[in-house]
């Protein structure tokens, strides 16, 4: 999507220009979206380029929940353009999904990689970024449970990995420090003023925009196969709901309810292999 940062070299405000260019795309339907797909996956360029453009504004709203004080909302759309394409690209007609569900994951995705690779000089991995994160976190942890910091064996049990491996990740981390490190212009340690993160809020954020895309994608079973999949699976108040409870409520029997449960999951499954590759750990 260059043509639209470049197109006018002299603008004051690219943003603004950009925002004013993508907004005359018109949005596409549901039948729209499904045939595009299918001229997609013959080949067709020209299907490929109408449905990334139709949904540009969609990585523009996403973007700006990411927005950071340390990295431009240009930066952010672009990195999600980028999820935007991937998604164009993999997106299946069959699957009867609306793109713009489908689209959301592989363009939050691009924008938390891109933001990962940001914070550090020397780029690595994403899923070594990921370890080296958890690392920190658990060293946090550690060190507020035992008061001291913690040894290799006792992150490596906590990691649920080798000792080596730990070795290896921190030897490449540029984050990780003494927590007896004097701090500047403070009285004391690191430990002592070192921020708590027992709470993350970036965990919180990927785990509602787990569910809120979730509960999208269960928009495609009929509504008594949706309203069981939500008792099953604690959608409801945190409260998982046996086969006869659920029975009791929607007067039917349990082994009816089972029945509907297994019918439902079988049409997930391919959907949950979608939401698979975005869940990292």
């Amino acid at each position: 999507m260059e043509q639209y940062f470049m197109k006018d070299k002299k603008t004051v405000d690219p943003l603004k220009t950009y925002f004013n260019q993508i907004k005359k795309t018109p949005l596409l339907s549901f039948e729209q979206e499904l045939d595009l797909s299918k001229r997609i996956e013959n080949g067709d360029d020209e299907a490929r380029k109408q449905l990334i453009e139709s949904n540009l504004k969609l990585v523009v709203k996403i973007a700006k929940a990411f927005k950071t004080g340390d990295v431009s909302l240009l930066d952010l759309i672009q990195e999600g353009n980028l999820g935007l394409m991937k998604a164009a690209e993999k997106f299946d007609f069959r699957k009867r999904v609306r793109f713009s569900t489908y689209a959301s994951w592989w363009i939050k995705q691009s924008i938390v990689r891109a933001l990962s690779n940001k914070r550090r000089a020397i780029r690595l991995p994403h899923r070594k970024e990921e370890k080296i994160r958890k690392i920190n976190k658990i060293i946090n942890i550690l060190s507020q449970k035992y008061m001291r910091n913690p040894e290799i064996p006792e992150i490596a049990k906590e990691m649920g990995i080798t000792e080596k491996e730990i070795i290896n990740l921190l030897s490449v981390s540029s984050h990780v420090i003494s927590l007896d490190s004097e701090v500047n212009d403070v009285s004391g340690t690191l430990q002592e003023v070192i921020e708590d993160y027992s709470y993350d809020p970036d965990n919180e954020l990927m785990q509602k925009s787990l569910r809120e895309e979730t509960l999208k994608f269960l928009e495609s079973l009929k509504e008594k196969e949706r309203e069981i999949i939500k008792y099953r699976f604690s959608f409801y108040g945190g409260k998982r709901y046996t086969l006869k409870n659920i029975g009791a409520r929607m007067g039917i029997s349990p082994e009816t309810v089972r029945q509907i449960e297994m019918r439902a999951l079988s049409k997930l499954k391919d959907l949950a292999g979608d939401l698979k590759e975005y869940c990292y750990n």
